[in-house]
């Protein structure tokens, strides 16, 4: 028997049936215009060529059956919209609501288109307004290209679909933040009560000491940091007589480094003001990797006094805590960053309080007096009018002013410390061509010259001159360089800005009118002119492009948007 023999069964197949047609393979090809519904199975009733002049009947032949069942389909619809000859005609009734219906519709039409047009005003980019007002006025001196192409930075808005995704966003980013200050909470609690550690040495009974002085302990015996020690044979001592419940009366704020340093300006702080001692604690919330986070102290609790202004020497107390509010720390008390330490005086700026805790809190303590005094009211005044004289001027080239000052100051800052002399801040403004009276700019000189040493800080300066964003709004330009400023280098470099911003939202790119390299072009320009290294943007002269934005700008979610588009914060 061969091994690997098969029968050969090609031969057992029967004969072709009569219906099965012949197979030319010689007839086949591919054609173009072939697709699934052109396929026509092959049927005895119906010969397989047809003459070109046949009937509707070999039309429909050649449908296949889902086609002919879509138009049977239409067919009965059409059928079924016929109106019948003996309809009974509409009663009045249904005349009179019909004619309300169609009022209604009319009116709600006319809204609606209305409020078309007025979004479609609104999200127009000023570009052309601007060119507008330069023909009729006659003139284009003040506004110079620079200014146009940061003033279409103020095109972005959001769209519905947008909206939607940012509040879904806003509220994961508030669950985060929220849980952050929980953290931060208990660690604090955990830090004011508890105990000395039990291994540390100064725990130890005199009876140790005393023998581990003299060399009386056995040769075998360990170091009495490594010895296992029991409670009873400790001196077990608290830091200090307070209790849980005398440090649950205390108000929390969020809060942050006024600095030029990107690194310290982003650090995020949250302090507590405990009203039974009227000692207040600053705390760093700090992420390492992706999981492992901590609260650090940054300022320890203790009781402090104002280091500036009016309340100079005094302690601080439930009053000085307000949004906005500028709380002064001198350096060498505390174990600061280098970089904090450089000045003499850092300040800490007050973003948010714990509005609940803060009511409760007023109720509770009789000695709560928030008046201000009748010389930081004339200040403040001092200041709104020099802002008043100067709003119009910045309307449209904010950007360059606010910026190109910074750059000028950051020149000439030659001893790198942040403080100029009169004299050089009445050049600078002439430079700039930004008038103040002589009278006001005195009085400005007065009110932040408080230590008469004739110097003052420049960004100080800025702030009473031109006035700043709120910190809402400040919150988003920190948000968008710390997604920019990974590496918390505190500069930015502007090839990784370049990857980082995105046009694709912009109007005139959505319209049509402008290429996304375009509008990046013109944004890196502007951004790049205040930069004192092209190469490189640090957080002080990133805060002042947009600080510059902020001017022309009315509301808060039209400001945010700026930021959120371009930057997918």
């Amino acid at each position: 028997m061969l091994m690997g023999w098969r029968p050969d069964t090609r031969a057992s197949h029967g004969p072709r049936p009569p219906e099965v047609p012949c197979l030319d393979l010689g007839k086949l090809g591919d054609s173009d215009e072939e697709d699934g519904d052109s396929y026509i199975p092959y049927s005895g009733s119906y010969p397989p060529t047809c003459t070109l002049d046949s009937s509707s009947d070999w039309r429909r032949s050649l449908q296949t059956p889902h086609a002919q069942h879509h138009q049977a389909q239409q067919h009965s619809v059409l059928e079924q919209k016929t109106i019948p000859e003996n309809l009974r005609s509409p009663t009045d009734k249904y005349k009179l609501k019909y004619r309300q219906y169609e009022a209604d519709m009319k009116e709600e039409y006319k809204q609606y288109s209305q409020r078309i047009a007025e979004k479609k005003k609104h999200l127009r980019c000023p570009e052309a307004s601007i060119k507008g007002a330069q023909l009729e006025d006659g003139h284009n001196d003040d506004l110079t290209a620079l200014d146009e192409k940061a003033l279409l930075q103020q095109c972005y808005t959001s769209k519905p679909h947008n909206m939607q995704h940012n509040i879904r966003k806003s509220e994961a980013e508030d669950v985060a933040a929220e849980r952050r200050k929980q953290a931060v909470v208990e660690q604090v609690m955990v830090d004011q009560l508890s105990r000395a550690v039990i291994s540390d040495p100064e725990q130890s009974m005199r009876d140790d000491v005393y023998k581990e002085a003299h060399g009386l302990l056995g040769l075998g015996t360990a170091p009495m940091r490594f010895r296992k020690r029991t409670l009873h044979e400790t001196k077990i001592r608290t830091r200090s007589g307070l209790t849980e419940n005398m440090l649950s009366n205390k108000l929390r704020f969020d809060c942050r480094i006024i600095s030029r340093n990107g690194r310290n300006a982003c650090r995020e702080l949250m302090g507590f003001f405990f009203t039974c001692d009227r000692s207040l604690t600053v705390y760093e919330f700090r992420q390492f990797g992706k999981n492992r986070t901590n609260a650090l102290p940054f300022i320890q609790k203790g009781v402090y006094q104002h280091q500036r202004g009016q309340k100079k020497g005094k302690a601080y107390d439930l009053s000085d805590f307000y949004v906005g509010a500028n709380l002064t720390f001198r350096s060498v008390d505390h174990k600061l960053p280098e970089s904090v330490k450089q000045n003499p005086v850092f300040t800490v700026r007050v973003i948010s309080i714990d509005e609940a805790a803060m009511d409760f809190l007023k109720g509770a303590s009789v000695e709560f007096e928030q008046e201000c005094s009748k010389q930081v009211v004339d200040d403040n005044k001092v200041f709104k009018k020099i802002q008043g004289i100067l709003k119009e001027t910045l309307s449209k080239r904010g950007v360059r002013v606010i910026t190109g000052l910074g750059k000028y100051f950051r020149q000439v800052d030659k001893n790198r410390n942040g403080f100029l002399s009169q004299a050089d801040f009445k050049e600078a403004l002439k430079v700039f061509h930004v008038e103040i009276p002589e009278g006001d700019f005195e009085s400005l000189w007065l009110i932040l010259d408080d230590g008469k040493t004739d110097k003052i800080d420049y960004g100080e300066f800025t702030r009473a001159v031109f006035g700043e964003m709120n910190e809402y709004r400040k919150a988003f330009v920190r948000k968008a360089y710390m997604k920019l400023d990974f590496n918390k280098t505190g500069s930015v470099p502007m090839v990784d800005i370049r990857k980082c911003y995105c046009a694709k939202k912009h109007p005139l790119v959505l319209a049509g009118k402008a290429t996304e390299e375009e509008i990046q072009s013109s944004f890196l320009e502007t951004l790049g002119e205040s930069c004192s290294n092209p190469n490189e943007v640090s957080y002080s002269e990133f805060e002042d492009y947009y600080e510059g934005l902020s001017i022309g700008i009315m509301d808060d979610d039209d400001f945010v948007d700026i930021l959120r588009n371009p930057w997918g914060i």
